[in-house]
């Protein structure tokens, strides 16, 4: 990977055997790597990003405004989201096996033994979330292969530290960003159908935009949405 200086920051640059140059900006800090051609001479990937300055800037100052947890330790009354919702966590101690409640419209309920660790706690905590956001994929994944007349022949939930979603075009395999879980159930269903739409069109291109804008014509906003919501205190690098 290759490192340019543009405008008092640094872009990584790599080269793929692909037929256009592709620009992503990455949360949580805004982080920009361009993906050009194997064939792509220095000069053209720098005229490339001058050009875009002002569509990274903007999306810069989004990431560096968005709202940011600090560091979880997963003890009573601390902050915690689920399908979009703040609620606040209560952990009980027992002496029996862990497991997450949710019962009302204000608590987590989280029981653990005594002396649970605090990595331990994030681990129970995440294999809820998990649990969760399964129950919710399927569904909506069975919900759009009619749809859209695709099939997806097998999907996973991982943490991811730069994407929402990722898909295996010719596995035809999706993964999607444990992260999600507390998220709004309909950016779930966004990040989804953008995953799918892949199978209809690799890249971000302009048949992609037909497609997406087809299926799911407020996108824009749900992206806007997904992006501005609140996002869990990460030292995320890619």
């Amino acid at each position: 990977m290759q490192q340019i200086e543009i405008s008092n920051f640094t872009i990584d640059v790599i080269r793929k055997s692909i037929k256009n140059i592709h620009l992503s900006v990455y949360p949580p800090t805004g982080r920009v790597r361009i993906a050009a051609p194997l064939n792509t001479d220095d000069d053209t990937v720098r005229l490339f990003a001058i050009s875009k300055l002002s569509w990274i800037k903007r999306h810069q100052r989004n990431f560096a405004n968005q709202e940011r947890q600090s560091p979880r330790i997963f003890e009573t009354r601390e902050s915690h989201y689920f399908q979009g919702r703040r609620y606040l966590l209560r952990v009980t101690e027992h002496d029996a096996p862990a497991k997450v409640l949710l019962k009302t419209k204000t608590y987590i309920d989280l029981f653990v033994r005594p002396d649970t660790s605090i990595a331990q706690r994030q681990s129970i905590l995440n294999e809820w979330y998990r649990s969760e956001l399964k129950k919710l994929i399927q569904p909506i994944i069975e919900k759009w292969q009619t749809i859209m007349q695709v099939q997806v022949n097998a999907w996973q939930v991982k943490q991811m530290k730069t994407k929402w979603g990722t898909c295996n075009i010719e596995k035809k395999r999706i993964w999607l960003n444990l992260e999600l879980a507390k998220k709004p159930i309909h950016c779930l269903e966004y990040i989804i159908v953008h995953e799918m739409v892949h199978l209809l069109e690799r890249h971000h291109n302009d048949r992609f935009l037909h497609y997406i804008n087809t299926y799911l014509p407020n996108w824009k906003q749900l992206k806007t949405e997904l992006n501005t919501l609140p996002v869990s205190h990460a030292d995320w690098e890619y």
